[in-house]
């Protein structure tokens, strides 16, 4: 048997005021050639299919195509809802899709047979189990205790979490008994796990709670599909877990990844795991970070230009980091235009240059609220308090950990 994995497409995301539509087509176009290439027997995508829980019609309509085009290619398609999806947006159209070789499992449900059943390859036959589990949100498999410590409740969530793993995880061995034990069972998730690499585009979905999935704490499946961390990664050392990473670079640090996006090709041979191969994804729309004063960004363009071969009408996307010596931002933004006005570009995010002193006076007086996040605002109202003893210590642990518990709740309100 062999599937693709991939995931968080972040269908109709909206990228500093650009649509990332061209890119998601011509993506999905390239990934059916794949499935034909390589004759692929299954598409598991983990999790966050959508950017948010409200999507453009747009990204519906791109989701609903693919849906349609992939019927010719014999492949049966998976959709895990992620932190970014919506249940109830997923589950629109779930019983149409699953006449449609479709299977889409939104959230955590106590039916065991929603998220265990057999996969079958290209000539109808049972050739694996899956356990379908998609993003597991702490209220699905726990309730929470008055009086817990921070400690106590992460302790709570991760012990739950695995615990509903290794219940599904048993009933994928039951299931395999009625076929043969020659086949292999395949395990997914939407989550963060020790140790993962993450991006500027990554939320954090267990603030305050679970921060990260110890890799030991899965069952002990043939191979596990994971999804929310948008760089392609092994867990733990470990072959057969990985994260497929995002197909499109969805924030500016990610262009600074060392490897190319990709999906993976995994293979079984004799019912168990034998490799999972990265297959490179093309860049659909080039993005760059450069750094540095007016004079240096002139001479990078110049020469940046160069390792990109743009089609016409086609620009290559810029954030620019100025040196924070250069001045006020709304006068650079008018400079560095002007600077530009040649070069097949687009100036999407400009900012300043974190000095290693950040609280100097010098930078400061030239700061303006917007060159700030929430989390930037937050820190600079925390330094200006002293914080010597041990209790002050504690009391900003548990101010931060409230902090980031109302963030992340309002960015689910946001859904």
């Amino acid at each position: 048997m062999r599937i693709l994995h991939t995931s968080d497409w972040h269908l109709g995301q909206n990228f500093m005021g650009k649509s990332r539509a061209p890119e998601h087509q011509a993506f999905l176009a390239w990934i059916l050639k794949q499935i034909e290439i390589h004759q692929v027997d299954v598409l598991i995508v983990a999790g966050d299919i959508f950017d948010t829980g409200t999507p453009p019609s747009n990204a519906r309509e791109i989701y609903n195509r693919f849906i349609v085009d992939i019927q010719s290619k014999q492949c049966e398609l998976i959709i895990l809802g992620g932190n970014h999806d919506s249940v109830a947006t997923l589950n629109e159209s779930k019983d149409l899709l699953a006449c449609l070789n479709t299977r889409v499992v939104s959230g955590v449900s106590d039916n065991h047979e929603a998220h265990v059943f057999a996969l079958k390859n290209r000539s109808a036959e049972v050739a694996g189990i899956l356990c379908a589990i998609p993003f597991i949100r702490p209220r699905d498999v726990l309730r929470s205790k008055a009086g817990q410590s921070s400690e106590e409740k992460q302790q709570a969530i991760q012990q739950a979490i695995r615990n509903y793993y290794h219940t599904l995880y048993a009933e994928a061995k039951k299931l395999r008994d009625n076929y043969s034990q020659d086949i292999p069972i395949i395990a997914t998730g939407h989550l963060t796990t020790v140790g993962a690499s993450t991006s500027e585009s990554v939320r954090d979905i267990y603030i305050g709670s679970l921060e990260a999935f110890p890799a030991k704490d899965f069952p002990p499946a043939d191979y596990i599909a994971l999804g929310h961390i948008h760089q392609s990664q092994l867990v733990a050392k470990s072959e057969h877990i990985r994260y497929s990473g995002s197909p499109i670079a969805l924030s500016f640090d990610e262009t600074r990844q060392k490897k190319a996006k990709s999906i993976l090709l995994v293979t079984f041979e004799r019912g168990k795991f034998s490799q999972a191969t990265p297959l490179e994804v093309p860049c659909f729309q080039a993005m760059r970070v450069i750094k540095g004063n007016l004079k240096s960004i002139k001479e990078q363009l110049s020469s940046l230009l160069d390792d990109y071969q743009l089609k016409e009408g086609k620009t290559l996307w810029l954030e620019i980091i100025i040196s924070a010596q250069e001045g006020y931002l709304d006068d650079l933004h008018h400079r560095l235009q002007e600077i530009t006005a040649d070069f097949p570009v687009e100036i999407l995010r400009l900012r300043r240059e974190q000095s290693h002193q950040q609280a100097s006076l010098h930078i400061e007086e030239k700061e303006t609220l917007n060159e700030l996040s929430v989390e930037d605002v937050f820190e600079r109202r925390l330094s200006e308090e002293s914080w010597e003893t041990q209790e002050d210590k504690q009391r900003v642990e548990r101010l931060t950990v409230l902090f980031k518990q109302v963030v992340n709740e309002l960015s689910e309100d946001d859904k």
